[in-house]
């Protein structure tokens, strides 16, 4: 994994240059083949002549020498390459084994000609890896017959003790389910009071000479996001770093013929590849990103999402932290919020929500060193140990989150990171609803994963790290599933001055459900409002008192989150970008728009 992580041979060429034939050694290549080669365009699909020459156990070698073996002239192999530099024609020369005859084609037409030779098996990885090589770990089953018999067995055993035994019964019901709620509060209480204190990491030195930096990979998943490309192309092309150490990987469904005309509309430079992703298999991002990750040659990986606009100097922060971090260190996640928060109401509530969330919560399990879910996007990696733990769950729709406890189990860290990207919040209902609803479904969705065997959890996390899963993770959907709940014993018992359940308790015990509602929603209500002062954003505290009308909408979207869990567990309700009337803005740093 080391030597994955940290060396990748040979030093690209300039990106683009597009080259003529190269040292050719005689007898030339037939005519028709030199025409194919030489006349190639960027988007052209390059099928090898001889596809039994090169076998997928030697792809990890194409890919970081960007040769590809492609038939067999004169007694003599002909190689595909992208870099025909003196030192990788000697790499390629001793893997090879033999003379070669070199035909140079762009690095885009190298990548079409690799997808091609390996669709199949590219696709399968990206869909499968994770299922075959750490199936506990997979959500391509998400109820083991264990968790079936239990989830079947709960609310029989439930409605028989209710019926035998009612007054005890409702007792041990409702303090499990108070507790369970004010746990998730008190836990959220400890993560702000920690996460409001910036943590202090070790700085590493600033690299002098911009020709040593590493390669930097970055993903972007696109699907039906034509509005978006042409502001997606101009904030990542205004990312600070050199160009000739940072490739894009543009990833688009193949069939997606709208979004594959907008980006080959963009006048793209030598850092952006394009990768369409045959159709198979669930369709979702992380198997979009899966798919990518195969291609790319970074020593460092980060994925955006479609509408991202990341700071720029982002890349150079995250690669100073990996330096001056440890080594089991794997992951950074950089914070989120949003450039259009205050177009609306929902977008405000929107904007409290993430400054909450990334400002306070995960800073806060940062520093309790407990598994921290991680967000969609601007996640930087070690790209070998990102390979390491097969990558992304493809049938997880919140593989974000299901990833940072994953790290966590293997034993591997995740930081947070001091830089903020800025995305679009949906501005309509609808769109938050659909997006929510599959946050919801993913999280109920990990949590089913990772209790598949609660005793081997509790030996990788630890015991701080167990209960922080059960409360961060479980307890994210629990409380929005209990919400409406509580709400509806809450009004009961103001129309008819009694609890329903005030039979079978004693009165000081009714009241305390009642009583840890009011608490637990005054102090979410108090963190709403804490959320923008980190940004500066104080004309948004007060859209804070609203945050229960908010949690409403949430409950509303965990609800259906849960129907679809059952339904349609895989499927990925899409999320329009595109339809602010705010612009898109480049992120500048600071205190954000």
């Amino acid at each position: 994994m080391e030597a994955d992580r940290h060396s990748f041979g040979i030093r690209p060429s300039p990106l683009g240059v597009w080259t003529r034939r190269i040292l050719v050694p005689t007898p030339r290549a037939p005519a028709q083949f030199r025409k194919k080669l030489d006349n190639a365009k960027s988007d052209e699909i390059l099928v090898p002549q001889d596809p039994s020459l090169s076998n997928p156990a030697d792809f990890t070698f194409y890919r970081e020498s960007l040769s590809l073996p492609w038939s067999v002239n004169g007694g003599r192999l002909t190689v595909l390459t992208a870099d025909a530099s003196p030192a990788n024609r000697a790499r390629m020369t001793a893997q090879y084994g033999q003379a070669l005859r070199l035909h140079a084609v762009s690095k885009q037409a190298f990548w079409n000609a690799l997808a091609a030779r390996f669709q199949a098996h590219l696709l399968d990885a990206a869909a499968q890896d994770l299922a075959r090589r750490y199936p506990e770990f997979s959500a391509q089953r998400v109820i083991t017959r264990g968790q079936s018999c239990i989830l079947i067995a709960l609310p029989v055993l439930l409605v028989l003790a209710l019926y035998v035994m009612p007054v005890a019964a409702n007792a041990a019901l409702l303090s499990v389910l108070t507790l369970g709620y004010l746990g998730n509060v008190f836990f959220r209480v400890v993560l702000v009071w920690l996460g409001a204190v910036p943590i202090a990491r070790p700085a590493s030195p600033p690299c002098d000479d911009d020709r040593g930096l590493p390669l930097y990979s970055i993903i972007v998943p696109l699907h039906r996001e034509a509005q978006v490309v042409p502001a997606l192309v101009d904030a990542l092309g205004a990312l600070d770093y050199p160009v000739d150490r940072l490739e894009i990987a543009l990833v688009l469904e193949a069939d997606d013929t709208e979004t594959i005309a907008a980006v080959r509309a963009q006048p793209l430079d030598d850092r952006f590849i394009v990768l369409e992703v045959p159709h198979g298999g669930p369709r979702t991002k992380p198997k979009a990103a899966n798919y990518a990750l195969s291609f790319l040659r970074g020593a460092f990986t980060v994925i955006y999402d479609a509408e991202d606009r990341p700071e720029p100097d982002q890349l150079r922060k995250a690669l100073a932290a990996f330096c001056a971090a440890p080594q089991d260190v794997v992951c950074l996640q950089a914070r989120l919020n949003f450039y259009n928060a205050r177009e609306n109401w929902l977008t405000r509530m929107f904007a409290l929500d993430y400054a909450l969330w990334f400002d306070f919560l995960l800073p806060g399990l940062d520093r309790l060193g407990v598994p921290m879910p991680l967000g969609g996007t601007s996640n930087h990696f070690r790209t070998g140990s990102l390979r390491a733990i097969a990558g992304w769950d493809a049938y997880n729709v919140t593989e974000d989150a299901d990833l940072g406890i994953r790290l966590a189990r293997l034993g591997l860290r995740v930081n947070t990171l001091d830089s903020t990207t800025y995305e679009e919040a949906p501005v309509d209902l609808g769109n938050w609803l659909r997006q929510r609803s599959r946050w919801m479904k993913g999280y109920m969705q990990t949590w089913l994963v990772h209790m598949r065997n609660p005793a081997r959890l509790l030996r990788h996390a630890g015991v701080s790290g167990f209960l922080g899963f059960q409360l961060f993770v479980g307890g994210t959907f629990l409380t929005a599933l209990l919400n409406p709940l509580m709400w509806a014993v809450f009004l009961y018992s103001v129309l008819f001055g009694s609890v329903p359940y005030a039979g079978f308790l004693s009165a000081p015990s009714a009241d305390f459900p009642l009583l840890g509602l009011v608490a637990g929603n005054v102090l979410f209500t108090y963190f709403a409002m804490l959320g923008p002062y980190r940004r500066g954003w104080l004309d948004l505290t007060p859209q804070g008192f609203t945050a229960p009308f908010y949690w409403a909408l949430i409950s509303a979207a965990s609800y259906r989150g849960l129907w679809h869990l059952f339904v349609k567990p895989w499927h990925w309700e899409k999320t329009h970008h595109g339809h602010s009337r705010q612009p898109p803005i480049r992120a500048v740093g600071g205190g954000g728009p």
